[in-house]
């Protein structure tokens, strides 16, 4: 006869190995999920940020998994239910319709899916710990103001001294001209010392300002009458004759610089040699949206196998297995809204195009594989699938 404490180690035994199977085939689940994940969802989706649609990490337990399925098998249809949850999604997406997976993935399929999205979540606090602490560390302290009273004394000292210093050649000059100027005495009066520099500065200190405006000799032109109008004969402003002696110097030294020796560019010539510049900048620099480039369309059997591969696995999701557009545009037929060239096509794909959900694939794909997808979407001209989305954009 079996006594309870063996009925209990039993039980114990066949709760363990249920939980370990359960365990086991959870696990399981998240790895076939990781590849649906990947083939389907990775495009639009990201655990920790949003992208073209909302980030995943923990939506199974805001959620729940009955509303996950329903979703990802038919979002429009729960969208146009009412659901308060499918509603408020699409519109903080800026109304970007996600793709029915309805007849592409089955229910199995989608619960492979949720399962990888719990097992992602789980792991992912421990992966984003590292960079917060680097940039904690890299990030320089903001500089703070210090008050003046704050400085230590010896800037004080030094600012003290500056003004002291300046104090007294201001006093030094003062104490200079009240001695120099009554041992002149009259002759300050003179006409050949105020004709002097020395005689006119001392005008213009005494508040005389004749020196930079001139005289007025308040003389009438005898032969300047006009209707009663008459003109008086003075002179320009000192200043203003100054002025125009030194703009004849500058144009003499223009000119000759210019458009005689042509030792210096001119507007025209500046502006071609920045544009060359820029030019060769745009080119060296690869992350440069307006760098020229100068692809050749790919056209051996191996690059268009590996461009319809990663175009299946990353980009159907959105513009159709065959092409046909989806939430994306239609790429069969001849009509481009960013241009129909492979080298548009690729930078089409290098940069994307935020403002319309089209994530940039730099990072993700290497410049082969870009350049592989943009031959394949190429090839594609002209097939007709069914179902096909309406033209965008200009023909070419």
């Amino acid at each position: 006869m079996r006594t309870p404490l063996h009925k209990l180690k039993t039980l114990a035994l066949a709760a363990g190995l249920f939980l370990m199977t359960g365990a086991s085939a959870m696990a399981q689940d998240a790895v076939q999920g990781k590849k649906i994940f990947e083939g389907n969802c990775a495009a639009c989706h990201s655990m920790d940020a949003d992208v073209v649609g909302p980030a995943l990490k923990d939506v199974h337990e805001r959620r729940g998994d009955e509303w996950l399925v329903k979703f990802i098998k038919n979002s429009q249809a729960l969208i146009q239910s009412g659901d308060e949850d499918a509603v408020a999604v699409y519109e903080q997406f800026k109304k970007m319709p996600m793709p029915a997976f309805e007849g592409s993935l089955s229910d199995e399929d989608i619960n492979h899916v949720i399962a990888y999205i719990k097992e992602a979540s789980a792991a992912a606090p421990v992966t984003a710990e590292a960079p917060a602490a680097t940039t904690e560390v890299v990030t320089p302290a903001a500089p703070q103001e210090v008050a003046f009273m704050d400085l230590p004394p010896i800037v004080h000292f030094i600012y003290g001294l500056v003004a002291l210093i300046i104090l007294l050649i201001v006093f030094v000059l003062v104490m200079l001209f009240r001695l120099i100027i009554p041992m002149m005495g009259d002759s300050l009066k003179d006409e050949e010392f105020q004709a002097t520099f020395s005689g006119r500065m001392y005008a213009l200190l005494s508040g005389d300002t004749t020196v930079m405006t001139g005289k007025a000799k308040d003389v009438i032109h005898s032969t300047h009458d006009f209707d009663g109008i008459q003109e008086y004969d003075n002179d320009l402003p000192p200043w203003w004759k100054y002025m125009f002696y030194v703009s004849i110097v500058f144009a003499v030294g223009y000119m000759l610089h210019y458009h005689v020796f042509r030792t210096g560019a001119l507007q025209i010539e500046e502006y071609e040699m920045e544009m060359q510049q820029a030019a060769l900048i745009a080119s060296q620099n690869v992350e440069d949206p307006n760098a020229v480039t100068n692809f050749e369309v790919l056209t051996d059997a191996s690059a268009l196998e590996s461009g319809k591969s990663l175009y299946i696995q990353n980009c159907a999701a959105c513009h159709g297995q065959a092409g046909e557009g989806t939430v994306g545009p239609n790429l069969t037929d001849e009509y481009w809204i960013h241009g129909g060239d492979v080298n548009d096509i690729f930078k089409t794909v290098k940069f994307g195009v935020p403002s319309k959900g089209m994530v940039p694939w730099q990072g993700k794909l290497t410049k082969d594989q870009m350049l592989e997808v943009s031959s394949y979407i190429l090839s594609l001209q002209g097939t007709n699938p069914p179902n096909a989305k309406e033209a965008q954009g200009e023909k070419e």
